[in-house]
């Protein structure tokens, strides 16, 4: 059974935006009629050169703010996409990479954290032993899988750290009681991103993905020195086919009502007979739980009747694969290439594999996060960005609190749940309060692969040993150098770290307007993710309640279904469309964000300025807001990354999160003087106002 290292992402509940940001100086919120210093992105916060005044507002604002951009940028060879957000992680990159080095520099004590951040890295580096060594670090592993020539023998071996299995097992909070944890049990052990890469027979992508998968298995275990390598290769392809065909869809994945699904083991047992759960649990220590959190049970019971079904050699050589590629960047370089090929040039279309010193830099910063955390922090999040964060939250609360006051198709009971709901919203600005302790973990100069297998028995031991205690709600769920946000309903938490808090996100020098259009929104599109057509689910504690009246759950569902249609008519590569249903929360989030913030921004300007901006090179203070918004989510595509995100990614492309949310809002069409005839018009009667 597949361990899972990630807390309440493992239960799909973690909503990030996707890339989003936030940023803050008290002193930087003004309408900047008067700016002290020049912002970082032209004078006021916003690239206007990156613009295509050749495009009308109201038939492509994406391009229109955005064109130029767009057509003169060039996609990294190392990278399958490229905009704003990896701007942003590019940067992080050389900070982070000189923390490290510096710290491996000073040649630390044995022991110390700064010994354990510069041997990761070091290990990584360190080709020559990498090469040397081979194979022969996987080899007790690989020993262990062909000696397991039983369904008794896999099943202990699917319980085992370190070893994969068609199953993902981890530890969250209880949504019956957020105070406490209990098991996920979900469906797993694909090695392509998602079932309908298997199942999907239309569309031509899908099915030369799955040819050069094929080919990707075989070349592994020709690597390895395995014999009758295509043979197997087709016979793994057909067990991950059967797997596939029983797993849910991603849209029916991330309904809580019906993942929803807990129950005592003995129930969990009877469910899967065949894959022993009673001493799977056991055996890593997740025996004595109340309840069992089962994601997807009728996958769950079709895979224990695979595996039933299915040859002990077959999952032999299941499991052989599966541990070659989950470990291939910490073998040799012909496993890594071969690994990159396939995952990277194939499915993501990226020409090149990124430098290994870059790659070693997300390795460490992935593993030892937090440890190189607190020197970013301390270099590059001064406590003015904090105190601002904390003061744009709280007026985005503050605009939200109203527009629920005035929401005409909420009651009046509903509507003081809502409130109170958002009454305890819990802001995590920068950095957790607590680091974590790595002092348990050892880390070898000389010895990557052992380091990789020691780092997955840290993070699972962590786990089981959070099992035995309350939930600490001052875990993060990434470390601060990240360059994203996120909302938590289990925890009723919105995040925000320290990473995301710079250009164009925030600027302290950067016009007001800006600063709303752009972190003010993403805050408000975290914020949104509560009261989403999942997030809405959850109560004020994070505990899993249905809180809404008939009536009001109603016109929230009719206005969730007409912007979900909207989306499902959008289709940026030939042949697939955006998922309505399984963007809807993320599409709800932007939509709501932008309600949201726009409100903020309107009750600032009342504050300070008699409620007028001013107008700069031409923009009134209303489009230099949405312009913001544009400015966030340029972005290309490589073709085969755009597939692979619309297949897994519950984000809508860049393009719709601008123009699909503009035509919504009456403020636009203001703003930019927006008629009936341009593309991107919609009757006042089809723009869809949730919140």
């Amino acid at each position: 059974m597949k361990k899972l290292l990630l807390s309440s992402a493992a239960f799909a509940l973690l909503a990030a935006c996707g890339q989003a940001g936030l940023s803050g100086d008290t002193t930087e919120l003004t309408a900047n009629s008067a700016i002290e210093a020049p912002a970082q992105i032209g004078d006021w916060g916003f690239d206007q050169t990156g613009m295509d005044l050749a495009y009308a507002p109201g038939d492509d604002f994406y391009r229109f703010a955005n064109g130029h951009w767009l057509e003169t940028t060039q996609i990294p060879s190392d990278l399958s996409n490229f905009g704003m957000f990896t701007e942003l992680a590019l940067e992080a990159e050389e900070q982070v990479q000189e923390i490290i080095l510096e710290l491996a520099a000073a040649h630390p004590a044995a022991g110390t954290i700064e010994q354990k951040v510069g041997d990761l890295y070091g290990s990584w580096m360190d080709t020559e032993t990498i090469e040397t060594l081979g194979l022969t670090p996987a080899q007790p592993y690989l020993d262990a899988i062909a000696a397991a020539d039983t369904p008794e023998a896999i099943l202990n071996l699917f319980a085992t750290v370190g070893q994969p299995a068609p199953l993902d097992i981890g530890i969250i909070p209880d949504p019956a009681d957020t105070t406490r944890h209990t098991v996920y049990v979900g469906q797993g052990g694909l090695g392509l991103p998602d079932r309908d890469y298997y199942v999907d027979l239309e569309n031509e992508n899908y099915a030369r993905y799955r040819e050069a998968y094929t080919a990707f298995i075989a070349r592994m275990l020709d690597l390895a020195g395995i014999e009758d390598s295509a043979s197997r290769a087709a016979g793994i392809m057909a067990l991950e086919t059967q797997l596939a065909e029983v797993h849910w869809t991603q849209e029916r994945s991330r309904n809580i009502s019906e993942i929803y699904n807990p129950m005592p083991l003995d129930q969990l047992a009877a469910l899967a007979p065949q894959l022993d759960f009673a001493n799977g649990m056991t055996q890593m220590g997740l025996d004595g739980v109340a309840t069992y959190l089962v994601a997807q049970p009728s996958a769950i019971e079709a895979t224990a009747r695979i595996f039933e079904e299915t040859p002990v050699n077959v999952w032999q050589d299941y499991m052989t694969f599966h541990f070659l590629q989950n470990n291939a960047g910490n073998l040799s370089s012909a496993f890594d290439r071969a690994n990159f090929d396939f995952y990277g040039r194939t499915l993501n279309g990226t020409e090149e594999q990124r430098p290994r010193d870059r790659r070693g830099v997300n390795l460490v910063g992935g593993q030892l996060g937090e440890a190189v955390g607190q020197i970013y922090v301390d270099r590059h999040f001064p406590p003015s960005s904090k105190a601002a964060m904390e003061e744009l939250v709280a007026n985005l609360v503050t605009a939200f609190q109203g527009r629920l006051a005035r929401l005409e198709w909420m009651d009046e009971a509903t509507r003081a749940n809502a409130l109170r709901k958002l009454s305890t919203f819990e802001p995590r600005i920068g950095y957790p309060d607590e680091w974590q302790d790595y002092s348990a973990l050892e880390i070898a100069p000389d010895d990557l692969f052992g380091n990789a297998m020691r780092i997955n028995a840290f993070n699972w031991n962590e786990q089981v040993a959070d099992l035995a205690g309350p939930v600490d709600r001052n875990q993060w769920p990434y470390p601060p150098q990240t360059i994203n946000a996120s909302y938590n309903p289990l925890m009723n938490q919105i995040t925000f770290p320290a990473g995301i808090l710079q250009p164009p996100f925030f600027d302290p020098n950067a016009d007001a307007a800006i600063n709303y259009g752009a972190i003010g929104a993403v805050i408000g599109h975290e914020i949104g993710h509560g009261f989403d057509d999942q997030g809405r689910r959850f109560d004020y504690d994070g505990s899993i309640r249905d809180w809404w009246s008939t009536e009001t759950n109603a016109g929230f569902e009719e206005r969730a279904a007409r912007l979900g249609a909207q989306y499902d008519t959008y289709s940026p590569i030939e042949g697939m469309t955006v998922n309505g249903t399984f963007t809807m929360g993320e599409n709800i989030g932007d939509l709501g964000g932008m309600q949201m913030a726009y409100t903020a921004y309107h009750q600032y300007l009342d504050s300070c300025c008699g409620g007028e901006a001013p107008v700069i090179d031409g923009y009134t203070g209303d489009q230099r807001f949405f312009l913001a918004w544009a400015q966030v989510w340029r972005r290309l595509y490589r073709e085969d990354n755009l597939v692979a995100r619309l297949t897994t990614d519950p984000h809508s492309p860049s393009q719709y999160r601008t123009n699909g949310i503009v035509r919504n809002l009456d403020a636009w069409y203001a703003a930019f003087d927006i008629q009936e005839g341009d593309a991107l018009y919609l009757p006042p009667e089809e723009r869809v106002s949730i919140w």
